[in-house]
């Protein structure tokens, strides 16, 4: 770790994660890279066991919303997260070494940071509604969706806990 730099660990809160593409260059410009980040991170995430809260996938960062991890720290999840994808893309450096951390202490944080992040393909100009942007959380908050990704929110619980209403259920099965 680079001298001086102090990472926050065991808070107990939601940690909300930005790290970009080597040079910022697109590395996740294409489909298919997107669609191994999103492997990438869903294997990450049974293997040190945490939670996610939300995610975005852009051309060349990422933002994530994650809970502490029962094995490991944040740190090590951040790179071990970061190794899978580049190992299958070695052709070139992958990542930045660095990456941003912000500890999300309350509920109003939580929905600032996942309305930042599911508003930044619209913001780009990728996609006019952030339901187009398909590497994102956004489609699961908004209807419940199962995605590539396990998303903790009150879908998940429900659904955890066999309390979906059923018009939830069967907007779960149509989505």
């Amino acid at each position: 770790m680079p001298r001086g730099l102090i990472r926050y660990e065991h808070l107990g809160c939601f940690h909300f994660l930005t790290f970009s593409c080597f040079h910022r260059f697109q590395h996740l410009g294409a489909a298919e890279a997107r669609d191994l980040f999103e492997d990438a991170l869903e294997r990450t995430r049974r293997r040190y066991k945490f939670v996610v809260g939300g995610y975005v996938a852009m051309p060349e960062h990422v933002h994530l919303m994650i809970g502490e991890p029962a094995k490991s720290t944040v740190s090590g999840v951040v790179h071990a997260l970061k190794l899978s994808v580049a190992m299958r893309r070695a052709d070139r450096p992958f990542w930045q070494a660095r990456y941003y951390d912000f500890a999300v202490h309350n509920e109003a944080k939580r929905v600032e940071k996942l309305r930042y992040m599911h508003r930044n393909p619209v913001v780009r100009g990728l996609v006019e509604k952030p339901e187009d942007w398909r590497w994102s959380s956004f489609r699961h908050y908004a209807t419940g969706v199962e995605g590539v990704v396990e998303i903790e929110s009150e879908w998940t619980a429900a659904r955890r806990e066999g309390q979906l209403p059923q018009h939830l259920r069967y907007k779960e099965k149509a989505g």
